[in-house]
């Protein structure tokens, strides 16, 4: 019998009213690099860093729709695991993130912290 299909990525698509502001605010900021953009001016940005990839597409109204907006109460955007959670709070705050909290242990076992991007978008750091 053939071993099932392996699930490799997911890649998180957030709707941004400027596509080239927000992925280089994940580079200059948060430590991505920047993949590419298409059409000019661009409506759509891809950045990556490390095994994590995260596209932009170009809001239609200008607005950002975050799960926040969507239904209150709702945690996060994007849950991103990395190896050393406090190394990258300390990066984030000295590179000027709007980091939330201090990483903190939560009843499930994880060590966690908060970001939101420059569109408000909220990224949850865990171990």
């Amino acid at each position: 019998m053939n071993d099932p299909p392996l699930f490799k990525a997911i890649i998180p698509q957030f709707v941004v009213p400027d596509v080239v502001k927000t992925a280089e605010y994940y580079r200059d900021t948060l430590g991505f690099t920047i993949l590419g953009y298409f059409l000019d001016p661009p409506v759509y940005a891809m950045v990556h860093r490390d095994n994590i990839e995260i596209h932009f597409g170009k809001s239609d109204t200008g607005a950002t729709r975050t799960n926040q907006t969507l239904r209150k109460g709702l945690v996060t955007d994007a849950y991103i695991i990395v190896s050393d959670i406090n190394g990258l709070h300390n990066e984030l705050v000295a590179a000027g993130a709007n980091v939330l909290d201090e990483p903190i242990k939560r009843i499930y076992g994880s060590i966690e912290f908060e970001v939101l991007d420059c569109d408000s978008h909220k990224l949850t750091f865990g171990d």
